[in-house]
């Protein structure tokens, strides 16, 4: 059994039916400055039920590919913009 990865983010677009766009950040140390410093990247995710608003965090899960670009399905929502 392999682990599926989970990442957790801020949804940011709202792409059509069932799908959202979350931005994922992760702070590395610069290899000379030696510097915290924020990274970022975007992930498309499948929201089955089509309950995401933009500024939601969430959690995401590994899963088969669902389209071209998304590869992640909504598993909680940890933090809503209306709750």
């Amino acid at each position: 059994m392999t682990h599926k990865r989970e990442i957790q983010g801020i949804v940011v677009t709202k792409a059509g039916e069932k799908t959202a766009t979350i931005v994922v950040e992760r702070r590395v140390m610069h290899p000379r400055y030696h510097k915290t410093v924020k990274r970022f990247k975007k992930y498309m995710i499948h929201d089955e039920n089509n309950q995401l608003n933009i500024g939601d965090e969430v959690i995401a899960i590994e899963c088969r590919p669902l389209s071209k670009s998304k590869s992640f399905r909504l598993k909680t929502l940890v933090k809503g913009v209306n709750a």
